[in-house]
């Protein structure tokens, strides 16, 4: 009796679990998905957890992954506006953001949606190369290149197409990855470049000696003003000197014997200011000072 109780426990789990398989699923945190009623889609999930299902034939999920996927564009050849001709190749990150829209366009398709994804690419890589100079790929100036506005233009018509056409597609990033030229313009290109790198020296070098033109002309300036100040104050402290000396001249014009005086007594510090030993004519000017002080006491 214990025996039959517990084949039917066993039983009842194994319908338990079969039921289980035929009623519940679940989507992953990497997934999204999408169930289908008699081959129609009628629920996207795009959340984690189980759900609720009807067994097949009825009912069937789709799983996709919701994860970037990295698509890369072929080496393919475009035009500039100056009609160069440039190969281009583009890498795209893209994920499945609607399941409901991505199953009925592409079955499911991973493959079938990078083919269709790779023609858009294409025409608005062509279409974005085509505004543009050669110059805006390649610095040739040293101004820099205009890539990220030409990907952001790209990316604008590529998201553009994918609404207008509901691919239930979001593309996460976009970027231009290789530039090339066939053999048979290079020598062109490679000239052109040359000659625009010419052009840029030449303004640089214009720029160059205008700008050491404003610098020796600010410093010509600047010299004629310390020039023109410092004759100033040599004609200030010159003045002052011509007044001071008129002063002394008036003072020894009223009394000559105080300035031959003082003449001689310069002249004798001027001689014996470094300790020399002197023989001298007491007669003789400026000597006759000395005599003139050993007599002036006696005669006095």
């Amino acid at each position: 009796m214990k025996r039959n109780h517990i084949i039917v426990a066993i039983g009842f789990l194994v319908i338990l679990i079969f039921g289980l398989l035929l009623f519940v699923f679940q989507v992953r945190t990497t997934q999204v998905a999408v169930v289908t009623t008699f081959s129609k889609p009628t629920r996207p999930l795009t959340e984690p957890g189980p759900y609720l299902k009807l067994p097949w034939p009825i009912q069937k999920v789709y799983y996709f992954d919701k994860r970037v996927q990295n698509f890369e564009d072929k080496f393919t050849q475009d035009y500039t506006a100056d009609k160069i001709t440039l190969l281009t190749s583009v890498y795209v990150g893209w994920r499945i953001t609607d399941p409901a829209a991505f199953f009925p366009k592409f079955g499911g398709s991973v493959a079938r949606a990078e083919e269709n994804l790779g023609g858009l690419v294409r025409s608005a890589k062509t279409a974005a190369v085509g505004r543009h100079l050669l110059s805006d790929f390649v610095s040739v100036t040293g101004g820099g290149t205009n890539f990220t506005a030409i990907e952001s233009e790209m990316l604008a018509s590529i998201q553009s197409q994918l609404q207008s056409n509901n691919y239930g597609i979001a593309i996460e990033f976009l970027g231009i990855k290789k530039l090339g030229f066939p053999e048979g313009v290079t020598a062109d290109v490679f000239a052109q470049m040359t000659s625009e790198r010419q052009v840029r020296i030449e303004q640089l070098q214009r720029e160059g000696e205008a700008q050491a033109q404003i610098i020796r002309s600010d410093a010509e300036r600047r010299a004629a003003e310390m020039l023109a100040v410092a004759r100033g104050r040599a004609t200030e402290i010159r003045g002052k000197g011509e007044a001071e000396a008129a002063k002394s001249l008036e003072v020894f014009q009223r009394n000559p014997g105080l300035a031959e005086f003082l003449f001689r007594l310069s002249a004798m510090e001027s001689l014996l200011k470094d300790r020399a030993t002197v023989i001298f004519d007491e007669q003789r000017p400026p000597f006759d000072l000395v005599r003139s002080s050993q007599s002036g006491p006696a005669t006095k």
